[in-house]
């Protein structure tokens, strides 16, 4: 017994020190990472980072030179996680498919996402306050920037991933109609007289429609990624960076696919179902429980089976989300490999909610 409680005292500083200490290997493939995005122009990521850092001090005087040497700078490094957690909506599940879509190493994925989640934990009300009032002025990402002299052998697409090649994924790209960023939507007038219904948005077959339909400020072309986090073509973003986006893809005579991320919006989505839409609701619409892919493993938070339920064959694709995952205890139940029916008792103490739901016309 006393070897036991010996071990314990030895093993417990180590346990604890990996969840709140980085690696020097996983610091430096991040920052490799960021030095690399940070050269495609009109990047998403890096450019909300950039931003956020200029905006807080924590970038110092040259936030070029930060963005390039984020190892070499631990306090901009934290910094930089803390508005990339913040960018992913303070959720763990978004923050690893947005570093996934980074093209980290799979070993540096999970190590930056616990230690992220644990730093800045007890920050998520502050940060998505903040982020709803930074969104007000952000205009867009400003990167596609050259690396000083300095750094530049370490921060060039090879460098920062051989294997990466001309890979672009995640990034921005251009307005439809020019080649400047797109701008934030317009602000509303005092009577919004703007349609928020959707379906004559299957019927819309080209770009230019878009821009007819939202004016070319509203509408941003960029890279698709689909709910599992995979790359997906190219897409279209109505009211970008605003709680009404939506991304609308064409896919020629199988029609179109919405796909909603943000939330509250004013869309008036089919099924009534919508972002931000607590699982006891997604309960009602369907008439039954159903099934989802477990937490934090391939395809995680994604309705695997609706059970014969209303929205069976409807080709309505749903990622949840777990709000209140604090609690490994109740958390560990609805992780991994594993499927998990919707009236699961411990759901509803987690705060399960859509994420994200990709609806597919005909």
């Amino acid at each position: 017994m006393k070897r036991f409680f010996v071990w314990i005292a030895l093993i417990f500083p180590l346990v604890l020190n990996a969840q709140t200490k980085l690696s020097q290997t996983v610091a430096d493939d991040f920052s490799a990472r960021v030095a690399y995005h940070y050269q495609l122009k009109n990047d998403s990521i890096t450019g909300y980072i950039a931003e956020q850092l200029t905006r807080s001090g924590s970038a110092g005087l040259d936030i070029d030179t930060t963005m390039f040497g984020l190892k070499n700078d631990p306090t901009a490094l934290d910094a930089a996680l803390k508005y990339l957690y913040q960018y992913s909506d303070c959720n763990r599940q978004r923050f690893i498919s947005t570093l996934r879509s980074m093209n980290l190493q799979n070993n540096s994925v999970f190590p930056l996402a616990t230690y992220t989640a644990n730093k800045f934990k007890n920050d998520t009300k502050a940060l998505l306050e903040d982020k709803t009032d930074f969104l007000k002025t952000y205009t867009g990402p400003v990167t596609g920037k050259t690396p000083p002299p300095s750094v530049a052998a370490v921060s060039s697409p090879a460098a920062a991933n051989p294997a990466a090649g001309n890979n672009t994924t995640a990034t921005t790209s251009e307005v439809v109609t020019g080649n400047a960023p797109a701008a934030t939507a317009t602000a509303s007038p005092a009577v919004d007289t703007r349609t928020w219904e959707v379906r004559p948005l299957f019927q819309v077959h080209t770009p230019e429609q878009l821009v007819e339909m939202f004016g070319a400020n509203n509408v941003t072309q960029r890279d698709a990624t689909n709910l599992s986090g995979a790359k997906d073509g190219e897409a279209y973003v109505i009211y970008p960076d605003t709680d009404d986006e939506l991304e609308i893809q064409f896919d020629g005579e199988n029609g179109n696919i919405l796909t909603f991320s943000h939330f509250p919006s004013k869309w008036k989505s089919p099924y009534g179902i919508k972002a931000g839409d607590p699982l006891e609701k997604l309960n009602k619409v369907n008439g039954r429980p159903f099934k989802i892919n477990g937490f934090e493993w391939t395809n995680g938070g994604i309705v695997n089976d609706w059970q014969g339920g209303a929205l069976d064959g409807k080709s309505v694709t749903i990622m949840l989300k777990v709000n209140n995952s604090g609690d490994p205890k109740l958390y560990d139940q609805v992780t991994g490999d594993k499927k998990i029916r919707s009236d699961l008792p411990v759901l509803k103490k987690l705060d399960v909610i859509i994420q994200s739901i990709a609806f597919k016309g005909n």
